[in-house]
């Protein structure tokens, strides 16, 4: 199986995305990552989803919306945000938005003055550091080893993360063919394409009715008009039982007149030291 997730090698998508296969190809987005599962090129793709600090990763959202993709598996890792520098001294620190994020009470606390440069993965941060000296990256512990003829980092701090509990979900995404109906968990997208009020009501009765537990509901805007919206729900369900079943028709049916309800498929977790 061939898999494609963030890179360079050593970024948290990487690290999960090994729990999926061994062997891991690279792109330097979400929305491309999506692409190439959809258009064939990989057999998956593995995407962050959402942040217990941050949140949800919007780049993400929009992709699977945008694409006939499937969600077969769920991988959960808690994330350990070391600080890695050539020296003690520097002028910059680079890693993922996310990870600056992530990090910004230290951050601020400690390096109130350094430019902080938001780069594709918390992988490219580091590369930056290794290259230039008045640069540190934030990154995993383990990123601080040198490849062949690379130097090793300095690790200047370690667990930098505002908090303790800092976990990522990432989506396995496959191709349309290969959604499940088994697992414990649901991902629908659906686009009503209709503003109204109750219409939100409605949508959360459909799952309320039927005793369905929503874990996480997500707006992004449709990118069709200003003020057009369509959402992004995970049910603690799978698609096999029946009360699920009847909240999806129930959605069908309420959008089914311009709208569109798209099923990523049923799924389980995995969880990733």
């Amino acid at each position: 199986m061939n898999v494609v997730t963030l890179g360079p090698a050593g970024t948290y998508s990487h690290r999960a995305a090994r729990a999926v296969a061994d062997e891991v190809s690279f792109r330097e987005s979400v929305t491309a990552i999506v692409a190439a599962v959809d258009e064939g090129e990989f057999d998956r793709g593995v995407v962050p989803i959402e942040n217990s600090i941050e949140g949800s990763v919007t780049e993400s959202l929009d992709a699977l919306a945008d694409r006939e993709v499937a969600v077969v598996q769920e991988v959960v890792t808690p994330i350990r945000h070391a600080l890695l520098a050539q020296a003690e001294e520097f002028d910059v620190v680079a890693s993922h938005a996310q990870a600056l994020a992530q990090c910004r009470s230290y951050l601020e606390a400690n390096y109130p003055d350094v430019t902080q440069e938001a780069v594709a993965s918390t992988a490219r941060g580091v590369e930056r550091a290794r290259e230039d000296s008045r640069v540190a990256g934030i990154g995993h512990p383990d990123n601080a080893a040198g490849g062949e003829g690379e130097p090793d980092l300095r690790v200047l701090a370690e667990d930098i993360q505002d908090r303790s509990s800092n976990a990522t979900r990432f989506l396995v995404v496959a191709p349309e063919a290969a959604r499940s109906d088994a697992g414990g968990k649901t991902t629908i997208v659906v686009y009503p394409n209709a503003n109204y009020p109750g219409l939100l009501l409605e949508m959360l009765e459909a799952f309320a009715d039927r005793d369905v537990n929503l874990s996480r509901i997500e707006s992004r805007p449709s990118g069709d008009r200003l003020g057009d919206y369509l959402f992004h729900f995970d049910v603690e369900a799978g698609l096999y039982e029946s009360r699920t079943q009847e909240a999806v028709a129930a959605l069908r049916e309420l959008v089914a007149a311009d709208g569109w309800v798209r099923v990523l498929g049923s799924y389980d977790t995995q969880h990733v030291v």
